[in-house]
């Protein structure tokens, strides 16, 4: 059901069972998947993709040219997963010449005034609470959480299933499966109830768990710690997963644990 006193440009591509509510806005040129919900006074711009059974609520802006300098005016995209949830006042911007695009993942929650600014990419069933800022160019794997208020410097990397705990100040990667909380933020443990969740067993869990032990509490230096790793720790795909993360950390990591 498309609203008459809803705006859609007829060059725009509208799927099936797709409701678009008084007072919405959707640009030239834009694509909605089917049995997507627009609510009123969402507003999506050209160069945005929307996937299928996604709900954009009242005041979200989606594809607005990103806030960027750098920016000339060139045709790049926000491209949004399959059933997405965009709360209220939500702001996701296009990309630059830099990638071109701004992505989010399907299954992804982005909370009440969230911004993903140009050329980040979130990646599926990640949770991005109220107020959580991301600068450009970040990029975040799948099943992420983060606190409320959070906010993640420019060219930042999060990897799968870490949780950020509120409030936090993100400007160091921040590498997979951990738990990360303080200021300036660090390393407070592994993820475990939420891998648990995900099906990861207990050896699994403890086997990461062995792993951050020598990264973040032992106390040496990065390139020491890889090298312990890669000797001491059995192969496995956690184990590739963290090291492959950790050798592309190119903001350097996030501190490990204090007492």
């Amino acid at each position: 059901m498309i609203s008459p006193l809803s705006f859609v440009h007829e060059s725009a591509k509208i799927g099936n069972e797709v409701t678009i509510e008084p007072f919405a806005y959707i640009g030239e040129g834009v694509e909605i998947g089917d049995g997507t919900w627009v609510g009123p006074h969402a507003i999506i711009l050209t160069g945005s993709f929307i996937g299928k059974n996604c709900k954009i609520f009242p005041g979200a802006v989606v594809g607005a040219i990103p806030q960027d300098l750098k920016y000339k005016g060139e045709n790049s995209t926000v491209v949004v997963g399959d059933h997405v949830t965009i709360r209220e006042c939500c702001t996701l911007n296009r990309g630059t010449e830099a990638s071109m695009t701004t992505k989010i993942g399907s299954h992804t929650l982005l909370m009440a005034y969230v911004h993903v600014a140009h050329d980040s990419f979130v990646g599926n069933h990640c949770i991005l609470a109220n107020n959580v800022n991301l600068a450009g160019h970040i990029e975040i794997g799948d099943y992420v959480i983060l606190g409320g208020l959070t906010a993640v410097h420019q060219f930042v990397k999060i990897g799968d299933h870490a949780m950020i705990g509120g409030g936090s100040l993100v400007r160091k990667d921040v590498p997979p499966f951990v738990k990360a909380a303080r200021e300036p933020l660090s390393y407070v443990g592994v993820n475990s109830v939420g891998l648990k969740r995900r099906g990861f067993s207990t050896e699994q869990i403890n086997h990461i768990q062995d792993i951050y032990r020598i990264l973040f509490v032992k106390g040496t230096n990065v390139k020491k710690s890889i090298e312990t790793i890669e000797v001491t720790i059995q192969e496995s795909a956690e184990k590739n997963q963290i090291l492959g993360f950790l050798n592309q950390a190119d903001r350097g990591l996030m501190k490990g644990f204090k007492q």
